[in-house]
């Protein structure tokens, strides 16, 4: 038997890893050779149990996706197609939380479910990608390609090598940098990307491993952190700025996001970086001299330079849309059209296309269709009269108390749902449900939520950015790490957002 398995490399990519039993299956054993320490062929239980791993494995989201099944069954005030809708939603959720499905599959194949089944038309299947939100992340991935492959993004965050001395100041420049990142990268694992270099550049100027540790977390924490400054920085953003106008008729421009996002990202992010050096170096380590060769310093390159201005060209259009009135999706395609225009771009368009995402433009265009149908059925609207009566929140009309529930479901959302684009499709219908029956501001609620929603930083598993770094050789976090840092950062997050709503949001028109 041979038992192939993937193994990700320190760059993402996956490599083939082929484990002893393959050894044994491949060719006759041989006499050991002096000295070999002599290794156990495995039992017949032991390959027993492991072919039959799937069925332990099966058993929980089986009888979640049952239980499930009979409940949408169960209450006489959903119609047909509502509880089509429903199931596929549970159906998805349920996946998403307990099975390494890609999510983009599990969220095609469930819309396929709700098209056959006739929870919608077939139309919307056609409809899925022609929304503007999935344009718009097809340019902003062609858009980060570009940054990336002129070497932009790299050379921005080398300005922590050359102008850093300590330990310190490489936490804090490097926190410095990372934030603009994320209107340049449409993708947390992009930004991630980017950053390696840098991270193996300072992880080899220092021999403490507890510095290097320290690091390692820093870098992805502060990625996932400040996520929340664009609209552009994340695909969750894009999903719950459509679902916001699905349901509320209203959305939040690129000028607005940057205005209730851009200050909680910068403190929120210097505030991580703080707690990370508190938590995992002393004085001496974070005073300690850091000599690192950051190269030949050369000049913008022709292709830097073309990037550089199309970038700011983009960024400029997008801050004055309410003037020249070309949304944000049509300025991102442009840009990238341009950058890669043949003779004038930057990378061909073969290498644009390479640079997007599918999977995650995939299941954009899939979640929006669940959503739309959680909408348009009505199934939404039953779960929020449901589930959040018997909560209580309903009926209350305390703001604070409010503020405070919307941000523990956000903040902890991550714990059962690993997708940060999954959270987005599965919890902001029913929270914009929950504004419409308190008659609460929907772009608060939404972008409050999202706030939460962006914090992922308790498991690894929780952001490809976390197990790009964790994966690394050499000495890097451990998961017990990620959860001492979340224990404090946690509560932190939860305050620091009750903070910015009375002394910031609820002052700019983000009022609950």
């Amino acid at each position: 038997m041979i038992d192939v398995s993937p193994a990700k490399t320190a760059t993402g990519g996956q490599v083939r890893r082929i484990s002893v039993l393959s050894r044994f299956a491949a060719r006759p054993l041989q006499p050991l050779a002096a000295g070999t320490r002599h290794r156990k062929p495995p039992t017949q239980n032991s390959v027993s149990t492991r072919k039959f791993r799937w069925v332990v494995d099966a058993a929980i989201p089986v009888a979640l996706v049952t239980i499930a099944g009979i409940g949408v069954l169960l209450p006489g005030s959903l119609l047909p197609p509502a509880r089509i809708a429903l199931f596929a939603f549970l159906l998805a959720a349920i996946l998403w939380s307990t099975t390494t499905m890609s999510a983009d599959y599990v969220a095609l194949a469930t819309m396929l479910l709700l098209v056959l089944s006739g929870g919608i038309p077939q139309d919307q299947l056609f409809d899925a990608l022609a929304s503007d939100v999935v344009w718009l992340m097809i340019g902003a991935f062609v858009l980060g390609g570009a940054v990336q492959k002129t070497g932009l993004a790299a050379r921005l965050t080398q300005f922590v090598i050359v102008h850093a001395r300590t330990v310190e100041g490489v936490f804090w420049l490097l926190t410095t940098v990372l934030i603009p990142l994320s209107f340049l990268v449409p993708s947390t694992s992009g930004r991630a990307a980017v950053t390696m270099p840098v991270f193996r550049s300072l992880a080899a100027a220092t021999s403490d491993r507890r510095i290097v540790r320290a690091l390692a977390i820093l870098i992805p924490t502060i990625i996932l952190v400040s996520t929340i400054v664009a609209l552009v920085g994340a695909g969750s953003h894009l999903i719950a700025n459509d679902l916001l106008q699905q349901i509320a008729q209203t959305q939040i421009s690129f000028t607005q996001w940057a205005m209730y996002g851009l200050p909680f990202g910068l403190v929120a992010s210097y505030l991580s970086c703080w707690v990370i050096m508190r938590l995992f170096l002393n004085q001496r380590q974070l005073r300690q001299p850091l000599h690192v060769s950051s190269g030949d310093r050369k000049p913008l390159s022709p292709a830097e330079g073309k990037t550089l201005v199309v970038v700011l060209a983009m960024m400029a259009l997008w801050l004055t849309e309410q003037w020249h009135g070309l949304e944000i999706a049509t300025v991102t395609v442009a840009g990238a059209v341009f950058l890669t225009m043949p003779g004038l771009g930057v990378l061909k368009w073969k290498e644009g296309l390479k640079s997007v995402s599918w999977s995650l433009i995939i299941f954009v265009g899939a979640a929006l269709v669940l959503g739309r149908a959680l909408i348009d059925t009505g199934a939404a609207k039953w779960i929020i009269d449901q589930i959040f009566s018997v909560s209580g929140i309903v009926g209350t009309e305390s703001r604070p108390l409010i503020l405070v529930m919307l941000a523990l479901i956000s903040l902890t959302s991550h714990l059962y749902m690993t997708s940060h684009s999954a959270r987005a499709a599965a919890l902001v219908p029913a929270l914009l449900y929950l504004a419409n029956s308190l008659k609460l501001n929907p772009i608060a609620v939404m972008f409050i939520s999202t706030v939460g929603m962006d914090y992922c930083l308790t498991f690894p598993v929780s952001s490809k950015a976390l197990l790009m770094f964790q994966e690394l050789e050499g000495a890097t976090y451990q998961p017990a790490d990620l959860l001492r840092l979340s224990a404090v950062l946690i509560p932190a997050h939860l305050g620091l957002m009750v903070l910015f709503y009375f002394g910031y949001w609820q002052w700019i028109g983000l009022a609950l």
